[in-house]
C-alpha cells in the first residue's frame, strides 16, 4: 500500500498516510490514458463550424464571359471555389464530435493517472483547507508551509465545494481547484502535484470503484 505526506490545517507536516489500492495502487494503463484523453478533447468541440459550398453561393447562373476567344481561362460559374467570394471545396458542415467512453474505463483512467502520480510521490494529504475569507496570502501561507513546489502546475482536490478557497487561489498561477465530485482523469493528467483534502480520499476511491 502506498503512502503520501500528510500535512495539518496550517500545511505544516505531521506524517504520513495510507493510500487505498483501488484508487492509488494500480499498475497504469496508458492505453486506457490515451483513450481517454482523445475522446475527452472529442468531446469539449462543439461542432458548429459551417461554410458554404459553390451550391449554397447566391448568384452564378450566368456564364462570366464566352467560351472562347477571350484569351483568359473557360469559367462556368462566379460561385466556383477558385474564385474571390465564391464557395468553398469540402467545406466544413455542422457535426457532432462526441464519443462514447464506458463507465469503467472512466474509472480505469482515474486509477491509473493517480496510481502514476502516487508513484512519483506526488501525491500530499492536507487535514482541511479552512479559508475564512477570500484572500490569496492565506493560501499561499499554507503552500509555503508545507514546502510543496506550486509553482508547478498544481491541483487541489477538495472533499465537497470551497467557493472561498477557489476564488483565494483563482490569481495563483498553475494553481486549479476542485472538489472529489467533480474530479477526471483530464485534470490530473494537466498537473504534476495533487493536494488532496483527507476527507476527499474516501469520495475518490469510490470514483475509482470499478
Amino acid at each position: 500500500m502506498k503512502k503520501a505526506k500528510l500535512y495539518d490545517k496550517q500545511g505544516n507536516a505531521t506524517g504520513e498516510v495510507e493510500l487505498s489500492d483501488i484508487a492509488f495502487g494500480i499498475e497504469p494503463n496508458k492505453h486506457v490514458l490515451w483513450q481517454y484523453v482523445k475522446a475527452y478533447l472529442a468531446n469539449q468541440r462543439v461542432g458548429t463550424h459551417s461554410a458554404k459550398t459553390r451550391a449554397e453561393i447566391r448568384g452564378g447562373g450566368k456564364k462570366p464571359w464566352r467560351q472562347k476567344g477571350t484569351g483568359r481561362a473557360r469559367q462556368g460559374t462566379f460561385t466556383s471555389p477558385i474564385w474571390r467570394s465564391g464557395g468553398v471545396a469540402f467545406a466544413p458542415k455542422p457535426r457532432d464530435y462526441r464519443q462514447r467512453f464506458p463507465k469503467k474505463m472512466k474509472k480505469l483512467a482515474l486509477a491509473s493517472i493517480l496510481s502514476d502520480r502516487a508513484s512519483d510521490n506526488l501525491i500530499h494529504v492536507i487535514e482541511a483547507f479552512n479559508v475564512e475569507e477570500i484572500k490569496t496570502r492565506s493560501v499561499i501561507d499554507i503552500l509555503d508551509n508545507s514546502q510543496i513546489n506550486f509553482e508547478k502546475s498544481t491541483l487541489i482536490i477538495t472533499g465537497s465545494v470551497k467557493r472561498l478557497l477557489v476564488k483565494s487561489a483563482g490569481n495563483i498561477p498553475g494553481l486549479t481547484v476542485t472538489h472529489a465530485g467533480e474530479l477526471n482523469a483530464y485534470q490530473i493528467i494537466n498537473t504534476e502535484n495533487i493536494i488532496i483534502e483527507r476527507n476527499a480520499l474516501k469520495k475518490i476511491e469510490e470514483l475509482c470503484r470499478r
